[in-house]
């Protein structure tokens, strides 16, 4: 008899998640494994969170100490947004709060500015580049004894990189299962011990057809994109919530959206958002291991990942499993494509990280 697929559906992080499981492992049944999942994303969010004062981030943020004690996830964060600025030659950038709440999103948002509005309206497009300030340089982490050192006044805002980050911890925690999808609002992890191919469905921004199917077996996968959290800012321009570093506004560069396949959810964002923040000529050179980019006039570009071109969608000996919708997390209900054969859900407040 094979083995039903596990599907817990929720809100969080401002967004729709999903934890989807096959299969027992030693440590947990499917159900159980997929109930721990949620109830973890659901925590690290309220940890997290920017908008919340009452955060394990907002204390940070606000500490005027220069080494303040912080639990080993918080930690382990810190060191990921000095990671990305590294990696991505300072266009990922987390330390940018103030420029992102003075762009208009202060507070969470609810219903984005329309694509095609927001691109009609935009400034001349030009390619993102680091800030002079680079506030990722400043922070030292010790991951022995829970502590980041930092100037006082440089915030760290957890976004997509924490999602990533999230993605690939319940990742191992689920390695031992037959086959496993995380998806942290938007930022996806899938493998498992038995190998089965999950179809990705690449989304797009336009109008939410399927742009591609990629096939893989296990991977770190994220979109980036300016499609979904948009608005109209104090002085009526359109803005998101992707910034040039070298600016602190909204980045405009012809690119909208990028889906990035990476061995890690979180390489997978930082490479996504790069691509984005780079402009067409430079983006596909941020996507080693495959993806899709999507320009300004709605065409898109398909870069196939390393060695996987004929992949069936899934072995003889095993159902077939849930696609799995590679879209930027976005207030709203469950992508169809994870909801089809929904086992179990739960509805939370649906608050933004981010």
């Amino acid at each position: 008899m094979r083995e039903p697929e596990i599907i817990e559906t929720f809100d969080c992080f401002g967004s729709a998640c999903a934890a989807v499981v096959i299969g027992a492992a030693p440590e947990r049944s499917a159900r159980e494994a997929a109930q721990h999942a949620r109830h973890s994303l659901r925590a690290w969010h309220e940890r997290f969170s920017r908008f919340s004062p009452h955060s394990e981030l907002s204390s940070l943020n606000g500490d005027v100490r220069r080494v303040v004690p912080v639990s080993p996830l918080m930690a382990l964060f810190a060191n990921v947004v000095a990671i990305a600025g590294s990696l991505s030659c300072g266009l990922v950038d987390a330390t940018l709060i103030d420029q992102i709440e003075a762009a208009g999103y202060a507070r969470e948002l609810t219903q984005p500015l329309p694509l095609p509005i927001a691109l009609r309206l935009a400034p001349a497009r030009r390619a993102a580049g680091p800030s002079a300030a680079q506030g990722w340089r400043a922070i030292e982490v010790d991951l022995d004894e829970g502590t980041v050192r930092r100037p006082p006044g440089i915030k760290l805002d957890s976004g997509g990189l924490a999602k990533g980050l999230f993605a690939d911890v319940l990742a191992e925690q689920l390695a031992a299962h037959p086959n496993f999808a995380i998806n942290c609002a938007g930022d996806l992890r899938i493998g498992g011990a038995g190998g089965v191919v999950r179809p990705i469905e690449v989304e797009s921004p336009f109008d939410g057809s399927t742009l591609h199917a990629l096939r893989m077996r296990r991977s770190g996968v994220a979109t980036s994109g300016i499609g979904r959290r948009a608005w109209l800012d104090a002085s009526g321009r359109p803005a998101h919530h992707l910034l040039d570093p070298s600016t602190g506004r909204p980045a405009y560069t012809g690119v909208v959206q990028v889906t990035a396949l990476a061995p890690s959810a979180l390489m997978a964002e930082i490479q996504a958002k790069a691509a984005v923040l780079s402009g067409p000529r430079a983006a596909r050179g941020w996507l080693p291991h495959g993806g899709v980019i999507v320009l300004d006039d709605s065409s898109h570009e398909v870069i196939e990942p390393p060695g996987r071109r004929g992949l069936p969608v899934a072995p003889q000996s095993t159902s077939r499993p849930t696609p799995a919708r590679a879209a930027p997390g976005a207030p709203g209900p469950m992508p169809k494509a994870m909801a089809r054969r929904k086992v179990s859900s739960s509805a939370g407040s649906g608050r933004e990280m981010k």
